[in-house]
C-alpha cells in the first residue's frame, strides 16, 4: 500500500482511518468507538473482549484508549511489510534527494 500511495499518502490514510474510528470528543479510539464503528469495518460479530484485546494492545500509556500515535504505531506493528517497504521508500527519496544535491554542485 505504501509503494502505490507514497509515504504521505499512506500516512494520511491512517489518519483518515484513525479520525473515523475514534470518539470524536475524546479524541481517541475508545472501546465504545471501536465498539459502535464494528459494522463499518465488517467486524461485527467481534466479541466485546476482542475489542478489549485490540485496544490492550495499542495502549502504550495505559490509558485504555488508543491515541493517534498508539493507532499508527499499531497498524505499522500489525503489518510488517509496511515497515521493509517504507524503509525502502525512505531510502529512495535519500538516494534522489543526494542525486539532486550533487547535480547542483
Amino acid at each position: 500500500m505504501v509503494e502505490r500511495l507514497g509515504a504521505d499518502a499512506f500516512i494520511g490514510e491512517l489518519c483518515n482511518g484513525f479520525c473515523l474510528l475514534m470518539d470524536v470528543e475524546k479524541g481517541l479510539i475508545t472501546y465504545e468507538s471501536l465498539r459502535r464503528n464494528t459494522l463499518v469495518l465488517g467486524l461485527e460479530e467481534m466479541r466485546d473482549e476482542e475489542i478489549v484485546c485490540m485496544l490492550a494492545e495499542g495502549d502504550l500509556d495505559g490509558d485504555g484508549a488508543l491515541n493517534q500515535m498508539e493507532f499508527c504505531i499499531l497498524m505499522f506493528r500489525l503489518s510488517p511489510g509496511l515497515m521493509d517497504r517504507s524503509k525502502r521508500c525512505m531510502d529512495e527519496m535519500v538516494i534522489d534527494e543526494n542525486n539532486h544535491v550533487a547535480s547542483l554542485s
